[in-house]
């Protein structure tokens, strides 16, 4: 893994701007300009590093030796009250950040098989690689602690009380988030994804 780790983070990083601008096209489909306005709709890497999530934790995951590898960027902005209906238009949004991270899987995965025996194996074994952080990502996104993806799609079927409640964990979402990860909580969603997704898309061979 050694050969592919610079071409890997790259492409991770890739994947999570790509991640980021679905989310922002999303909303711009909507009506919500305000992610277009910011120059956010862009693959600068620049206007979406965000210095933790970006740099430091993918960093400290890499050098634990952690079996997963988790990056985030700068979340684009987004404001629901130019969307028709906020709450669906909040989903939709939320929804489109790990549909990009699974067609990016996908479009890898078919690469691969296709680039077989023609590509050098480094090339081939990165391919897999990202192909299946991207299936994590979609995965660990759709996690439903706020302010995760999954959060607003939860969010978009509840109602009063239940609602404010819920959105309330914000302030403590990334604090829940690391006390999952440590106590092994979030490894036992992500491990079975990562079966499922190395069995559908028939990267084992690649992987090793």
């Amino acid at each position: 893994m050694m050969l592919e780790m610079p071409l890997v983070l790259v492409m991770v990083f890739f994947s999570v701007v790509c991640h980021e601008i679905a989310h922002g096209y999303t909303a711009l489909l909507l009506g919500d300009h305000t992610a277009e306005r910011m120059g956010r709709l862009s693959f600068n890497p620049i206007v979406h590093i965000d210095l933790f999530g970006t740099i430091i934790l993918p960093a400290i995951l890499i050098l634990s030796g952690s079996r997963f590898l988790f990056a985030w960027a700068k979340p684009v902005p987004v404001n629901p009250a130019f969307f028709r209906d906020p709450r669906k238009g909040m989903m939709l949004v939320a929804m489109a950040g790990p549909a990009a991270n699974l067609a990016i899987a996908i479009l890898l995965s078919i690469l691969l098989h296709l680039a077989g025996g023609i590509l050098p194996d480094f090339l081939l074994k990165t391919f897999a690689w990202v192909s299946l952080i991207n299936v994590m990502l979609m995965v660990f996104n759709l996690i439903p602690i706020p302010p995760l993806d999954g959060s607003r799609i939860v969010a978009r079927f509840l109602k009063g009380k239940a609602l404010w409640q819920y959105m309330k964990l914000e302030r403590f979402g990334m604090f829940i988030v690391f006390g999952l990860l440590f106590t092994g909580v979030i490894s036992s969603i992500l491990v079975p994804a990562m079966n499922l997704a190395v069995k559908l898309l028939d990267l084992m061979a690649y992987l090793s």
